[in-house]
């Protein structure tokens, strides 16, 4: 096994999986796996800002501010005063946001059990979801600190 073929493959197969899912999402529910995952962010969370989404899909405060400028102005979450912080503002996803993320959710769900459990059976999804979910964690510590060899 090449270590750079299995990288290849992963980071195809996400490509593959990421273009499936947001046109199903697209012609399903109006809204692209992009929105999807940032709707999915406000509403676990007990009190969302702009910077607390950024910081959860690793995108920019400025993209993340756009981007919910963009649900805005589509009716999908508003800005609340946030009360601890006269800067700062609340997200909070409107009717309109929760009957979308609640659609999105049921494809979603479809689209991963096309692409990932039927192929590879109840067992070894949920091994590789626990794999992929070890992964993340080691590279959340390795983001914040030098690369190995690093000068």
């Amino acid at each position: 096994m090449r270590h750079w073929e299995v990288f290849d493959d992963l980071v195809r197969l996400e490509t593959m999986m990421w273009n499936a899912l947001d046109a199903a999402l697209l012609d399903r529910c109006g809204i692209g796996l992009g929105a999807f995952n940032a709707l999915t962010v406000v509403d676990r969370a007990s009190a969302c800002r702009v910077h607390d989404l950024a910081v959860a899909l690793a995108i920019t405060v400025g993209g993340a501010s756009q981007a919910v400028d963009r649900f805005e102005a589509q009716g999908l979450l508003l800005r609340r005063p946030n009360p601890a912080n006269r800067r700062s503002s609340l997200l909070e996803l409107t009717s309109a946001g929760l009957d979308r993320l609640a659609a999105g959710r049921d494809v979603v769900d479809g689209e991963i059990a096309r692409w990932l459990i039927d192929p590879l059976g109840d067992a070894p999804a949920a091994r590789f979801a626990k794999s992929l979910s070890l992964l993340r964690g080691a590279a959340g510590t390795r983001a914040s600190g030098p690369v190995d060899g690093a000068d």
